[in-house]
C-alpha cells in the first residue's frame, strides 16, 4: 500500500492511487466508468453560506465530457443577493480535486465541489470562495510564506430524552457512553467526512448538554487538522453538510448557531492558524517559543479583531454568546493557554524529554519535532461565520500584521498572562479595546477598516458593502437594552437562526 492510501479514506484516492490535487477530468470519467455511478452532482456554495446542488444523470460519455469540460449556467441572482437578476448567468465550473462518493445517495452518485465563473470566462471577483483564494494569494505574495488554518466546529445535537445514565448538566466535557448519548452519531460523521475528504484530528462530547421538556441538548466537537486555507475552508463547509444529511437520516436535529438558551454553554468555530514556508516547515515557533514571524501576525488579528466579527459573527445570537465569564472573548488580547482572551496560544509539544518514552518503556525517545504543531487561535468567530469570508479576512488580518512598522509593538501592548475577568487586573483590561456588541457594531467597523480588506484587491467595495447591508439588516444596535424589557425576545431570535450558516 502506498502512502496516499495510508493517508486517506476517499474512495477515488484508493481507486486511482492519486492524491485528490492530482486528480484530472479523465481520472473522474474513469472512475465514473469503472464503479458504475450513476449520477453526478456539482455542488457549490450559495451567499447563505450552505451547499447547493445540481444533478446530472450519467446517460453516456459524450454528455458527461462536456459537463465536465464547460461546466453549466446558474442563476447568480438566486445564489446571491448581490448579483442583479438583469446580468445575473453564471457558470459552475467543476474543481476535480473536491470530487468524492456521496454517502447518501440512493444511486451510486459521485459529487464535485465547484467555483463561479463569470460570462467572460473569468473567476466571480465577488463569490466568498475566490475572496479566499485571493486572500491566500496576497498572504503569499506579500511574506513569501503560506497561511494555513483549521476549524473546531462545535454544534448541539437534539434527540428523545433518555432515563437512563443522565448526564451531569453543563459537565459533557469529553464524557463517554451511555452518559453521552449520541456518540455513535459523531464517530459517523467523522468517518463519513473523511470519506468525502475531510481530514479530521479527533471529535468529542464538549460542556454543553441540558434537558428541555423531552429533548436532550448534547453538546459536541469535530476538529480538524491544519491544511492550506482554502482547503480547510471546504472542510468545514461540507463538514456541516454531512453533519446535517446524517442528523435527518437519524431522525435527530444539530444546531450550529452561537447559543441557544440562556445559562448554558454557547458553541463556537474557533479557527487555528499556522505559517509555514514552502517546504511546510512551521514558521512561528523557533527554540520551541513562539518568534516575531507568530508575533506580526498576531499583531494583524489585534488590529483587524473589530471588524473580524463582520466575517465570523453574522446574526443577533452570535453576541449573546460574546459576554464575560463565558469562555467567549469580549477584549481584543492574547495570551498563553488562556481561554478568555481573543488570541490564544495552545499548549504545544515543546516539553523536555519525550513523554510517551517515558510512560512505556519499551519505547525509544523520538526526535520528532513536536512545535511544528504549534498553531495560534482565534476564539471568537461560531457557525453563524461566511467560512470563506472568515478566513479570507484572517489571511488579511495576518498579512496586515507584516504590513504594519509597529506590529511587534502592538503584539506586546495586548498580550495578557492572567484571567482578565479578576478584580486586579481591570487597569489593564480598561486600555484594551472591546469587541463589537451586535451586528450593527461590527457592521460599523468593517466600514472604518474596509481599507485594509480592500489592499491587494482581495475584497471588493461591492463585497464589504453587500456584508455592511446584510449585518445592518439585523437592526440589533440596542439588543441588549431590549432584551432587558423583554427577556422573551431572545427566545425568538434564537428560534429564527436556529440553522445558521
Amino acid at each position: 500500500m502506498t502512502n496516499t492510501e495510508k493517508n486517506y479514506v476517499n474512495d477515488l484516492v484508493q481507486f486511482l492511487h492519486k492524491e485528490p490535487k492530482d486528480f484530472t477530468k479523465q481520472d473522474i470519467i474513469k472512475y465514473i466508468e469503472e464503479n458504475n455511478i450513476k449520477m453526478l452532482d456539482f455542488h457549490y456554495v450559495g451567499g447563505d453560506g450552505r451547499i447547493k446542488s445540481l444533478n446530472f444523470v450519467v446517460s453516456n460519455r459524450n454528455y458527461l465530457e462536456q459537463v465536465l469540460t464547460f461546466g453549466e449556467r446558474v442563476d447568480g441572482s438566486s445564489l446571491f443577493s448581490f448579483v442583479e437578476a438583469g446580468s445575473s448567468d453564471l457558470y459552475v465550473i467543476p474543481r476535480f480535486s473536491s470530487a468524492f462518493v456521496d454517502p447518501f445517495a440512493q444511486l451510486p452518485t459521485l459529487g464535485i465541489m465547484c467555483s463561479y465563473y463569470t460570462k467572460d470566462g473569468l473567476p466571480l471577483e465577488t463569490s466568498p470562495e475566490y475572496v479566499l483564494k485571493k486572500a491566500a494569494q496576497s498572504f503569499r505574495e506579500v511574506t513569501g510564506m503560506e497561511y494555513q488554518t483549521m476549524g473546531e466546529l462545535e454544534y448541539y445535537v437534539i434527540g428523545n430524552k433518555e432515563d437512563l445514565f443522565p448526564a451531569t448538566d453543563q459537565k459533557g466535557y469529553h464524557e463517554s457512553g451511555p452518559f453521552a448519548k449520541f456518540e455513535s452519531f459523531r464517530a459517523e460523521c467523522m468517518y463519513l467526512i473523511s470519506k468525502i475528504g475531510g481530514m479530521i484530528k479527533y471529535g468529542h462530547s464538549e460542556v454543553g448538554n441540558f434537558t428541555l421538556g423531552d429533548k436532550i441538548y448534547e453538546q459536541n466537537e469535530i476538529e480538524f487538522l491544519v491544511t492550506n486555507v482554502e482547503e480547510s475552508a471546504n472542510q468545514l463547509i461540507m463538514a456541516k453538510w454531512i453533519i446535517r444529511k446524517l442528523a435527518y437520516e437519524y431522525g435527530l436535529d444539530v444546531t450550529f448557531a452561537a447559543k441557544i438558551t440562556t445559562g448554558k454553554a454557547g458553541s463556537g468555530m474557533h479557527i487555528h492558524t499556522r505559517i509555514v514556508d514552502k517546504n511546510g516547515k512551521n514558521c512561528m515557533v523557533t527554540n520551541g517559543e513562539l518568534n516575531e514571524t507568530a508575533r506580526k501576525a498576531i499583531a494583524g488579528y489585534m488590529e483587524c479583531a473589530p471588524s473580524l466579527t463582520a466575517f465570523g459573527n453574522m446574526n443577533p445570537t452570535s453576541y449573546f454568546r460574546l459576554v464575560p465569564h463565558q469562555e467567549a472573548p469580549t477584549t481584543v488580547c492574547w495570551g498563553d493557554r488562556n481561554r478568555s482572551v481573543l488570541v490564544r496560544v495552545p499548549l504545544g509539544w515543546t516539553a523536555k524529554g519525550d513523554m510517551v518514552a517515558m510512560e512505556n518503556p519499551k519505547e525509544k525517545a523520538t526526535d520528532m519535532d513536536g512545535s511544528q504543531k504549534q498553531t495560534v487561535e482565534f476564539r471568537c468567530p461560531d457557525g453563524s461565520a461566511n467560512i470563506y469570508l472568515l478566513l479570507a479576512g484572517l489571511a488579511v488580518a495576518a498579512r496586515t500584521g507584516f504590513e504594519m512598522d509597529n506590529a511587534l509593538q502592538k503584539a506586546a501592548a495586548t498580550y495578557v498572562d492572567v484571567n482578565i475577568f479578576e478584580e486586579r487586573y481591570k487597569d489593564k483590561v480598561a486600555n484594551l479595546a472591546s469587541l463589537p456588541v451586535s451586528c450593527w457594531e461590527s457592521a460599523e467597523m468593517l466600514d472604518k477598516q474596509r481599507a485594509i480588506y480592500e489592499k491587494h484587491g482581495v475584497f471588493t467595495a461591492q463585497m464589504i458593502d453587500g456584508v455592511i447591508a446584510m449585518l445592518k439588516e439585523h437592526k440589533d444596535a440596542d439588543l441588549r437594552q431590549r432584551l432587558e424589557q423583554n427577556p422573551e425576545l431572545m427566545q425568538e431570535i434564537v428560534t429564527k437562526f436556529y440553522h445558521c450558516g
